[in-house]
C-alpha cells in the first residue's frame, strides 16, 4: 500500500531579465586572492508552498520585482566583501571608496560599488546576501505560514553556482 505523502508546490523564477554583471576578488584562506575579474550572474529563486488554493496565491511579480531591485542595485558593479579578515576599510567619500584586500590598495568611484557585509564574494556568500536583500523587501510574504521554504541559486556561469535555502521553521 502507497503511503500518502505530503503535497507541496513549487514556484520557479529565473529570467533573462534578472541578470547582473559584476566584478568581484574571492580570498581565500591564506591571505591570497584571484585578481578582479567578472562574471554575468544568473540567479534564479524557489518558493516552496504548501498550498496553491487561490487564498493562498502568492504572485510571481512580487519576487520579479524584488529580484529586478538587485540585478538594477549589482549590475555593472564591483562587489566588496567588508566582512572579509582581509579588506581594510582606508578611506570613503561621495566620490569614491579607498580601501587594501589581501594587502593591495584600491580607489573605486563609489557609484561603481556594492559593500556587501559578507566575508568573501563567493557563490554561496552571494545567495545569501540575495536573499537577505529578497526577505527586507518581502519580509512579509515570506513570513507567510503557507511557505516552506525560499532557495536562492546564484550562478556564475551555466551550470556552476550556488544554492542557499532557508526553511520556515513554522
Amino acid at each position: 500500500m502507497l503511503r500518502t505523502m505530503p503535497e507541496h508546490y513549487e514556484l520557479r523564477i529565473r529570467k533573462e531579465a534578472l541578470k547582473f554583471s559584476a566584478s568581484h576578488m574571492t580570498v581565500f584562506k591564506d591571505g591570497s586572492k584571484e585578481a578582479l575579474h567578472g562574471h554575468q550572474y544568473q540567479p534564479s529563486l524557489s518558493v516552496v508552498l504548501k498550498d496553491a488554493s487561490f487564498e493562498n496565491l502568492i504572485p510571481f511579480s512580487d519576487f520579479k520585482a524584488a529580484m529586478k531591485k538587485i540585478a538594477v542595485l549589482w549590475d555593472e558593479k564591483v562587489l566588496i566583501a567588508t566582512k572579509n579578515p582581509y579588506y581594510q576599510k582606508i578611506k570613503t567619500t561621495r566620490a569614491s571608496h579607498e580601501f587594501k584586500l589581501c594587502g593591495k590598495r584600491y580607489v573605486i568611484p563609489t557609484d561603481e560599488t556594492v559593500m556587501l557585509a559578507v566575508d568573501n564574494i563567493t557563490c554561496e556568500a552571494l545567495a545569501r546576501a540575495y536573499f537577505e536583500f529578497l526577505r527586507a523587501e518581502l519580509d512579509e510574504v515570506l513570513d507567510d505560514p503557507n511557505l516552506v521554504s525560499v532557495s536562492v541559486l546564484i550562478e556564475e556561469a551555466p551550470g556552476q553556482g550556488a544554492v542557499y535555502t532557508r526553511v520556515n521553521a513554522r
